[in-house]
Order: structure tokens, then C-alpha cells, then sequence
């Protein structure tokens, strides 16, 4: 897989109990993303389990295709 290209960042408010890797699941259907979302937010980069209320940016991320993982009727 290509690495994922940021092409923004959308705001989030924290839920008690949420984690970056709940967020990178819910974000982009991937939980293992979720450095993405932890390297975009510096100041929580030791957090496990958010409390609820932090402000938390969320990358928007542009996953171009890897041809090399295109199905076979596509290539």
C-alpha cells in the first residue's frame, strides 16, 4: 500500500474513552492509520484513552491506489 498523502485536517472534539486507533478505525476504516492521526496531534501523543473535551485534528488522507494491489480485471 502507498502511503497515505494528508490533504487537510478536520476538527474533532474527544469522547470520553476514545483512542487514536477508534478514531483511525472510524476515520478511515483502518485502525492501523491510526499514527496518522497521533503524529498530527503532538500535544496527546501519550494519551491511550482520551478523557473527552480534548481538540483533536484529524488528517484528511488521500489513499492513491498502489497498482500492485489493483484486482487483476483492472490492470
Amino acid at each position: 500500500m502507498t502511503d497515505p498523502v494528508v490533504t487537510g485536517h478536520e476538527p474533532y472534539t474527544a469522547r470520553q474513552g476514545d483512542s487514536f486507533d477508534l478514531l483511525a478505525l472510524q476515520a478511515y476504516g483502518e485502525e492501523r492509520m491510526a499514527s496518522i492521526i497521533a503524529e498530527a496531534n503532538p500535544a496527546y501523543i501519550d494519551v491511550l484513552l482520551f478523557e473527552g473535551g480534548e481538540e483533536i485534528s484529524i488528517p484528511t488522507v488521500d489513499r492513491a491506489a498502489d497498482p500492485a494491489e489493483e484486482p487483476p480485471w483492472r490492470g
